[in-house]
């Protein structure tokens, strides 16, 4: 992938510095062994050695089924464990890995298999960053899905850690690899759409009337609810805190601002080359879905950046005039770049010849300026690109396997995971305190609002506060 950069060589870590100090290396080399700890070199021996990358996959819910699928498709990689704590979901993993896969109950013993060489991270929000950052540790490499944290200081840690053990993480934000998305990319850059003053984006949905509020009750006997809620606070099971209607409670997502949003959002920083916002407004609330959910079904974001504005708003109880669709449309002095994961197209504005600057309007009160047959003219060229949602999965999957091999920093690296999710994570800040937040990008903290500062660390609940702790030093 041209996005692609440079190989890692250990002096260039060690001219970073890192913002904590990291017990790996004072630990015995039984225990080193013990943790599978590999670096870049020793890793490059043994794929010389056999050029087919050992992959565990960590979860297997809905997008934890797409993973296994991509990687299948791929021709250097063998699907050699699944780990889950639901017997069902960990029984139908296998399955779809191939019998040979070896099953685990717990990521730590999953963890400790020597063979393999990376894991893939799918699930629940709360789990990314603590999860990650122990396969790091115990040097494996690791593709983990967005967003990448569930609040705004596990993404430093990530980056850090990721760092200092040499590791490759990719995030699952895969519309970067969508060979459309790369070429409006380098047409925006290029001037195509002029001086880009604004981006938008929506996600509308009518799920009416929710998904409804069974009543607390004692966990499934094949669910180890206990591991599934891992760092989240202590709370009594309810059908929906667990599988897939987690992403709807503040314990473990951030609700669709994350979940989709981050999408969105990633593509307007990276095609912007921004790596934060200055500020966040948001707006929003739930206020039509029937249910226990918590998170809005409502909301409204926009994100303000050095020379342009962002914005983003999803609804989960009206589907709107985009019928759902989603997409993206850039907003540039010449016309407007609007994409979505099946293709892209630039829509030119139409010049005002200086004799007619100011334009009269004729007829119905939604018609416009005033033509002159034949001399009509744009300000750029229309233009038309398809693109498949698939392909994006596969080639994001494939820049991973080939960054496994070659060391090169992934086009989705974990420093980029860090700052998408941080502009969604300071959206629902703003939305939760009910104003207008500002970002220090440099710093990374929120500028004179205690309140909102608060939002950026949560505790994580014994024991594995301790392992966070003898992660960070």
């Amino acid at each position: 992938m041209a996005e692609s950069g440079a190989i890692f060589q250990e002096s260039a870590w060690l001219r970073r510095g890192l913002r904590y100090r990291y017990r790996i290396q004072g630990m015995s080399m039984t225990r080193r062994a013990a943790l599978g700890v590999m670096s870049a070199a020793s890793y490059q021996r043994i794929a010389g050695a056999n050029d087919r990358v050992q992959v565990g996959f960590i979860g297997f819910g809905l997008i934890g089924a797409q993973h296994v699928h991509d990687f299948r498709n791929q021709r250097d990689c063998d699907l050699a464990a699944m780990c889950d704590v639901y017997q069902p979901r960990l029984e139908q993993g296998v399955a779809a890995c191939g019998q040979r896969a070896k099953a685990y109950s717990d990521f730590r013993k999953l963890l400790e298999n020597r063979e393999l060489q990376a894991v893939v991270v799918s699930l629940p929000d709360h789990w990314h960053a603590l999860v990650t950052m122990m396969a790091c540790a115990a040097g494996k490499d690791v593709y983990v899905e967005k967003p990448m944290t569930l609040f705004v200081r596990e993404g430093r840690w990530m980056t850090d850690v990721a760092r200092h053990h040499q590791r490759i993480v990719q995030v699952g934000m895969q519309q970067r690899s969508g060979r459309h998305y790369q070429h409006a990319k380098q047409l925006i850059t290029s001037g195509a759409i002029g001086k880009v003053i604004s981006a938008r984006s929506a996600s509308f949905r009518n799920v009416m009337p929710g998904f409804g509020n069974p009543p607390d009750g004692p966990p499934p006997s094949d669910l180890d609810y206990e591991m599934w809620l891992g760092p989240a606070p202590k709370r009594v099971y309810n059908p929906h805190r667990a599988l897939y209607h987690f992403r709807w409670f503040w314990d473990y997502s951030g609700g669709q601002m994350t979940n989709l949003g981050a999408h969105e959002v990633d593509i307007m920083q990276w095609v912007m080359q921004q790596k934060a916002p200055s500020a966040v407004g948001s707006s929003g609330g739930r206020f039509a879905l029937q249910d226990n959910g918590e998170t809005p079904d409502v909301q409204d974001a926009v994100f303000d950046y050095d020379g342009f504005t962002a914005e983003y708003s999803f609804r989960e109880a009206n589907a709107g005039r985009r019928a759902g669709a989603g997409g993206l449309e850039f907003c540039g002095t010449k016309g407007s770049l609007v994409i979505n994961r099946s293709g892209f197209e630039i829509v030119p504005d139409a010049k005002i010849p200086p004799s007619n600057a100011i334009p009269t309007f004729q007829g119905h009160p939604t018609g416009g300026p005033t033509k002159v047959a034949g001399q009509m003219e744009y300000w750029t060229q229309a233009a038309k690109e398809p693109g498949s949602s698939d392909e994006q999965f596969d080639l994001h999957v494939r820049n991973f396997l080939d960054c496994v091999k070659s060391r090169s920093i992934p086009i989705a690296d974990v420093e980029q995971g860090h700052r998408t999710a941080t502009a969604v994570h300071l959206a629902n800040i703003a939305l939760r305190v009910g104003r207008k937040v500002k970002w220090n990008a440099t710093t990374e903290q929120i500028v004179d609002d205690r309140e909102a500062s608060a939002y950026l660390e949560r505790p994580y609940r014994a024991p594995w506060d301790r392992e966070l702790r003898s992660l960070l030093g």
